[in-house]
Formats: C-alpha cells, structure tokens, sequence
C-alpha cells in the first residue's frame, strides 16, 4: 500500500475540527484508500475502534443504505455522540438526498465527518448551498512523481520520470511492473467506468435538479476526451472541437459539447484552467487549456501516437503546482504567454515549461514573456535539461526533475 503522507498530514492537521472534509478525484486515485490509511492513523492515535463509523456506498452489503431515512437510522444506532466519533462515507454521491444526511450529521454533537465522491457535480447545487463555509474540499490526484518514486523504490530518478510519463500514476499502475498490457487493460476499465458510471449518476441528479440536459451519447463523449487529449496544453474553446466533431462526418451544436466538456471536467479526467492578465491579474474571457489527471490515462487513449515532450512535462508540472496549494492560471503578458500563474496567501508565481533550454531561440523565447513582467515575484523555468540551469537577471532555470523531487 503506498502511503499518501502528505494528504494525510493534512486531514491531520483538520481533525476534530468543525468543518467537513470532503474528498474528490478520480476513480482510481486512492480515495478509499487514503481513508482506510487516516482510520488506521486514528486508531494508533489512541481513538477507539466504536468511535470509527465507515461506510463505502460501492460495496453492495450497504445498498439498502443509501435509502436515506435507512442510513441515518443506521448511524445513529450505531454511533455514541457523547464522545468524539469519526464518520466516513465513501462514494457518498450514490445516496438519494445525501446532502440532508450531511447535513443532519454536521450539526450533531462530536461528530467528524469525511465523504468522498468521484464526481465534482457534489459540490454543485444543494449540497454547497446548504454547506456554504462549512466544508473543505481535497481533490486527490493521482501519484505525484515523488510519490510514484517511492512506489517504484527506484533510485535513478531520470529513468523513474520516463516510466512516469508512459504508465502514469493511478497507485495501482505501479504494482502492475512494466507490464503495458496489464496497464492498458487496468486504463481501460477505469476510462469506460468514468464514462459510464459518473457521467451517468451527473446526468440523473442533472435531471432531477429540474435541468433535463442527459449525457446519452458516449461516442460523442469519447471524441471529446480523445481531442482534449490530444490537445493537452493547447488553448481550447468550445467552437474549436465543435468543428472538429463537424470534420468528423457529425454536426452537434456548441451547447451540447459545452454540456458534454462539463461532463468530463466534473468526472476529474480533464482539469481546466483560465487564462490571466499578468498586469492587472484579472480573469480573462479567452480560450482555456484542459490538462489531463494522469499521463498513461493519456497514453491509453491516444495509442500509438507522437506526443510533444513539452506539453507531457507542462502537464506534470501543473498538477504538481496543485498540489502544492497554489491556484493555477495561465498567464497573458501582451502578445505573449506565461505557462502558469500561480497564487498562494496573495502571492504570484510566475513558471515557463519547456524541455530543452539549450537551443537559444528556445531560451529567449522562453525569457520574453517575464521580461514584459515589471513585478517582482519570482519567476522560474522548469526543464529537463541540465545546462543552462542558473539565475538570469532573476529568473531561475531549474532542473524538473529535481523541482518535482525536492520537497
């Protein structure tokens, strides 16, 4: 079992504290798990084992549970709330009315609550109306290269990242050895489980939230998740793939492929992120670039095809900024582009990705963005080379690799 110490020391650092933690991202990342790991943490803190209450709504001994009048009679037969007990209710989504038993939970005396769900559509609409400033949410991600580094217990970090890049991070891609068959095999029953099971459960409560909008056609699903993966780092809008869809023998209307990006961005394969003015710092109305949660999902559904090094490593370095806390944007400085734009506590970061550095049209044009940059906020290069690492006027170039791995 690969431990996720640092998701754990953060719901650590929550416990006993009157809010919900609630935790999303896709199938497969570990969400169960890093529940299983915290309970076992709990117990060697010295909670004891009747103050644990744990309930995972996917296994089918607990199907007459998501009955709601059922399951909080069940918890409250079987919880003591005159002493601290710790409730979790995983995958908590395929329980009619969930949001009331939340709720009814929240206000009890004692009670610390962990949900899970595999769907960004449960904290839209009720539940995060009736929960407003009551909640916290960690979005699980799969492996982070660190992370897949100790799985691997792999000492020869360049060849780890290889590996990285090509079978990706789903934790249980790194028991599977090297094996692409098995791991092709494994990213293909959690892609069409996704496509499936999650779009399909957004659809139905869509559907009783009075919106009558359905996800039904999982052919035009899959061709929009094969064009945002193909075009991972590229800037997207909703008018680019409806006339890519168009080229493919098919006319669709934008609203449906808006409804359908939606989907896929809610289910956690894609991520989004907005572009922003690095003067003035605010939110801009242009095309977006979708990143994909993990690299071998990617490979998985684009076989056999070249892909640019550059948009794998910026694809990385993205979501390992996320977990790093910081809020990610794309940054627009005039007529030029910074990769990302980060903020944390009210400070910006400025980051360019590329991987080779030593070809000088490729150092200056990675340069030109921050020298448009009047602030002074730190700004960094991230490459896969080694040669041109060092600090110019104020901008460092830093080896990937060793950014991904520093702590």
């Amino acid at each position: 079992m690969i431990v996720r110490h640092e998701y754990l020391s953060f719901l650590d650092e929550w416990k006993d504290k009157n809010v919900i933690k609630v935790i999303t991202g896709i199938r497969r990342s570990g969400k169960s798990t890093l529940l299983a790991q915290y309970r076992s943490k709990l117990l060697s803190d010295g909670v004891k084992k009747n103050q644990i209450l744990s309930l995972n709504f996917e296994d089918f001994a607990f199907e007459e549970l998501t009955d709601p009048h059922k399951l909080y009679q069940y918890i409250c037969d079987k919880a003591d709330f005159t002493k601290p007990v710790y409730i979790f209710l995983d995958e908590i989504q395929k329980v009619n009315q969930f949001e009331k038993i939340v709720d009814s939970l929240y206000i009890k005396d004692n009670v610390d609550l962990y949900i899970t769900g595999s769907n960004a559509y449960l904290l839209s609409g009720e539940l995060s109306t009736l929960l407003s400033g009551r909640y916290i949410e960690i979005n699980l991600l799969p492996l982070s290269f660190s992370e897949y580094m100790r799985a691997e217990c792999d000492s020869d970090a360049n060849k780890s990242f290889a590996d990285f890049l090509k079978f990706g991070g789903f934790p249980f891609t790194a028991t599977l050895g090297k094996d692409q068959n098995k791991i092709n095999t494994y990213l293909e029953g959690i892609y069409n489980t996704i496509l499936v099971k999650d779009v399909e459960e957004r659809a139905l409560r869509r559907v009783s939230s009075s919106d009558q909008r359905k996800i039904s056609d999982l052919s035009l699903l899959n061709n929009i998740s094969r064009f945002l993966a193909g075009n991972v780092g590229n800037p997207v809008s909703v008018r680019k793939i409806a006339g890519y869809i168009t080229s493919t023998g098919r006319k669709v209307s934008q609203s449906t492929i808006a409804e359908y990006l939606n989907a896929l961005v809610e289910s956690f394969i894609f991520y989004e992120v907005r572009p922003i003015n690095v003067t003035g710092k605010e939110l801009l109305k242009n095309v977006v670039k979708y990143y994909i949660s993990d690299l071998g999902l990617r490979n998985f559904i684009l076989p056999k095809q070249k892909y640019d090094l550059g948009f794998s490593l910026e694809n990385v370095i993205f979501f390992e900024l996320r977990r790093r806390g910081y809020d990610v944007y794309v940054g627009r400085a005039g007529d030029l582009e910074v990769d990302f734009v980060t903020r944390k506590n009210g400070a910006y970061e400025y980051f360019q990705v590329t991987a080779d550095m030593t070809d000088k049209n490729t150092f200056d044009r990675e340069m030109a963005p921050f020298l448009k940059i009047r602030d002074n906020y730190p700004k960094t290069i991230l490459t896969l080379d080694r040669f041109t690492e060092g600090n110019y006027n104020g901008v460092l170039v830093v080896n990937a690799i060793d950014w991904l791995i520093k702590k």
